[in-house]
């Protein structure tokens, strides 16, 4: 309909669309695989494709997004071209009441995957429903990633289907058309922006931005027997399932419980701050002792 009518406005909404349909492919095949068992090879399974889908998916709209921008660009300068405004305005409708159904299933594919909002954020408490509620409703990367897409598509559907109104009863005013592409570029870093930050954490192993590791230690530290933290490393397989691993040091002659510590400790990472997995590790008390890295000593001599 786009190439009929000579509409950049529509080609745009139509190309769009086929990079969001290669999107949801990638999504459904990253659901399907994040599911699979892990492996000897893939111990943790195959929970970070779902985050892969989500990148691939944003950055084949940025690459659409430049070459349309470029056009349009051509377009408003020369101003050379003709639109057949019936056409535009019977393919645009259409494409509106496809994007409406679109963003309809998979909004509700998203209330299906996450029981509350999926922007909520873990209270800081000691109450185990509360928190682990809370770590449910960061739903998966790769459904936001192709609701925003139907999003986009909506109202860059809706805007075309204005400008093909407004070109089809006032065709001096076919400037428009590349508009719409002008509009639809500010849309997509606007859509797009949250869910690249969230990726780019997720794949640099940063802690997420519900939880607090200072809280996380004080609370750990609360437990009795409790000498010191040694280390703690918080961070997410994909988005939901967080993984932490602390290691702690007990007080002096405290050795006989560690079993209890470490039920506590394990109790307190996956009830109350609602980890996906963790592991604990436990060692007697230690004196410190001061240690001298081998450059300073081949320095010294």
């Amino acid at each position: 309909g786009g190439y009929i009518a000579n509409s950049l406005a529509i080609m745009t909404d139509a190309l769009h669309m086929l990079t969001d349909l290669s999107g949801i492919i990638l999504t459904l095949l990253a659901l399907w695989l994040s599911a699979k068992s892990p492996t000897k090879r893939f111990t943790f399974g195959f929970h970070r494709l779902e985050v892969l889908s989500a990148i691939i998916s944003v950055l084949l709209v940025y690459i659409l997004m430049a070459f349309l921008l470029y056009e349009a660009v051509q377009r408003t300068i020369h101003m050379d071209y003709e639109i057949n405004g019936d056409i535009m305005l019977i393919t645009a409708a259409v494409g509106v009441a496809v994007n409406l159904i679109m963003g309809f299933l998979l909004n509700q594919s998203g209330h299906l995957h996450s029981h509350s909002h999926p922007h909520s954020h873990v209270p800081q408490s000691n109450s185990p429903n509360t928190a682990h509620s809370g770590s449910h409703g960061h739903s998966s990367l790769a459904v936001r990633a192709a609701f925003v897409h139907a999003l986009g598509d909506l109202v860059q559907s809706i805007g075309v289907l204005v400008a093909a109104y407004i070109i089809r009863f006032k065709p001096e005013y076919k400037i428009a058309d590349p508009i719409c592409t002008y509009v639809f570029s500010i849309l997509v870093v606007l859509t797009t922006v949250r869910i690249l930050c969230d990726t780019g954490v997720i794949i640099l192993e940063g802690v997420p931005r519900h939880l607090n590791v200072d809280r996380i230690k004080e609370d750990l530290m609360k437990i009795e027997d409790v000498y010191c933290i040694e280390d703690l490393n918080v961070w997410s397989l994909t988005a939901g399932k967080t993984t932490a691993i602390v290691h702690l040091q007990l007080v002096p002659g405290s050795s006989s419980k560690w079993e209890e510590v470490q039920s506590k400790a394990r109790q307190l990472l996956l009830n109350t701050f609602g980890m996906y997995k963790c592991s604990v590790q436990l060692q007697s008390y230690k004196q410190e002792t001061s240690k001298t890295c081998a450059s300073c000593q081949s320095s010294s001599a």
